[in-house]
């Protein structure tokens, strides 16, 4: 238990890479607000239930998508092999004393 690997997480998510998700959720959002102008000279309370049930059934899709892009973009990298290598080439490498040479 006394060498513990660490890790590193690294997190290589754009926003070039969720791009098209904000795009659909501003769609989505976009899409009901038309759909509850629609209906609400007719009946607001069904203005209300069209956003909520747009809103409701779109929103574990999208952050399904969301999340399963944020986590195929995060990387895991071991730091303990790394740190090992450095202290083995300091304590090797480190330079003798200077000897005298006489001619």
């Amino acid at each position: 238990m006394d060498k513990i690997n660490r890790y590193r997480f690294v997190c290589t998510l754009t926003f070039g890479d969720i791009y098209g998700q904000v795009i659909a959720w501003l769609v989505v959002i976009f899409l009901s607000l038309a759909v509850s102008l629609s209906f609400l000279s007719t009946s607001p309370v069904f203005a209300l239930a069209a956003v909520g049930l747009i809103l409701v059934l779109s929103l574990p899709f999208l952050l399904f998508a969301f999340v399963t892009t944020l986590f195929s973009h995060v990387e895991m990298y071991a730091v303990e092999s790394a740190l090992q290598t450095q202290r083995g080439r300091t304590t090797k490498e480190t330079p003798a004393a200077p000897t005298e040479v006489t001619a």
